[in-house]
């Protein structure tokens, strides 16, 4: 960071629009305080004890001014929460085609991976003009992936995924944070994202060191952990088909459906009895405590790759 800034660069196409949300939330915020300790101030001074202020005529309630009071606070701050559910809901929306890569936080730093392979510690390259978007989970404690010029951050949990997306409008580097306390050497949990115009970018990525192809690694780390001789498309044991199963709603034993999304396959590998299949028998082991996060999320990756198959049927 070059020296003291009170306000970060707005560098992504949701900077602008937090801002604005900030500033009209300070800024009533401020009209009404103001308003009521002024108010407060003028009465406190002019009918202070021992004044000679007529209180002859003193009114000791106002409907009108009560119910104006009321009601005109309440409209203001009711288009102020529609305003900032809307941006809510737009953060939390990552878009369709977003570019994703995915974050491992632990004490005390940031793995960050790339589809194709590359891996990077503590800072991520990312295109210039295009949504990317994160898939987060935790080692150890709870982190929280902070980047100021973007106006983001998304607390980052062990045993769960949480989903972060950005689509950056300036080129450099900008700082990323930790923006929760996670232990000792939390203040150096940082890091920096880097955003490069989209030909460095092809660049960048074609000329570092060889890596494998995420979903790539997860189709390897399937079949080592014995998973194709389930699951796979000639297996003897009849279990769910993955492929098209990504983003498609699964009926369940217990009658509930769910879709199958991010945190729905992590289950499956960790907690397989929670979710049962409807039709299928509860019989797969669980792999907690023999693949690491790097190997979920490569399993994921794989998942995500069969998602254009025709869905299993139901």
């Amino acid at each position: 960071m070059n020296g003291f800034r009170l306000f970060e660069p707005q560098a992504s196409t949701v900077a602008l629009p937090v801002d604005l949300l900030f500033f009209a939330m300070l800024g009533l915020c401020a009209v009404v305080a103001i308003g009521v300790v002024l108010a407060m101030s003028i009465f406190a001074v002019r009918y202070r004890r021992g004044s000679a202020a007529d209180r002859t005529q003193a009114k000791r309630e106002s409907f009108a001014i009560e119910g104006t009071w009321t009601v005109v606070v309440l409209v203001l701050f009711l288009l102020l929460f529609i305003w900032a559910q809307v941006l809510y809901y737009r953060l939390g929306t990552p878009p369709e085609g977003s570019l994703e890569m995915f974050v491992v936080a632990k004490q005390w730093m940031w793995k960050l991976q790339h589809p194709e392979g590359r891996r990077e510690i503590n800072e991520l390259h990312v295109p210039l003009g295009r949504p990317v978007k994160l898939v987060m989970t935790s080692e150890d404690v709870i982190h929280s992936f902070y980047v100021p010029a973007f106006r983001v951050k998304q607390d980052v949990l062990p045993g769960r995924y949480t989903l972060l997306w950005f689509e950056a409008t300036q080129s450099g580097e900008f700082p990323l944070f930790c923006a929760e306390y996670c232990g000792t050497d939390h203040s150096r949990m940082g890091g920096r994202i880097v955003v490069m115009e989209p030909a460095r970018y092809a660049e960048w990525l074609a000329h570092g060191n060889p890596d494998v192809d995420l979903a790539v690694a997860g189709a390897e780390r399937f079949r080592a952990l014995g998973c194709s001789g389930c699951h796979g498309a000639n297996a003897s044991v009849r279990a769910p088909k993955l492929d098209g199963l990504f983003g498609h709603p699964v009926q369940l034993a217990d009658g509930r459906t769910v879709i199958a999304d991010e945190r729905y396959i992590r289950d499956s590998v960790l907690l397989p009895q929670q979710e049962v299949v409807a039709g299928y028998a509860p019989i797969m082991p669980s792999y907690q405590g023999q693949v690491s996060e790097e190997d979920l999320l490569a399993l994921l990756a794989y998942v995500k790759s069969l998602a254009n198959a025709p869905a299993p049927a139901r």
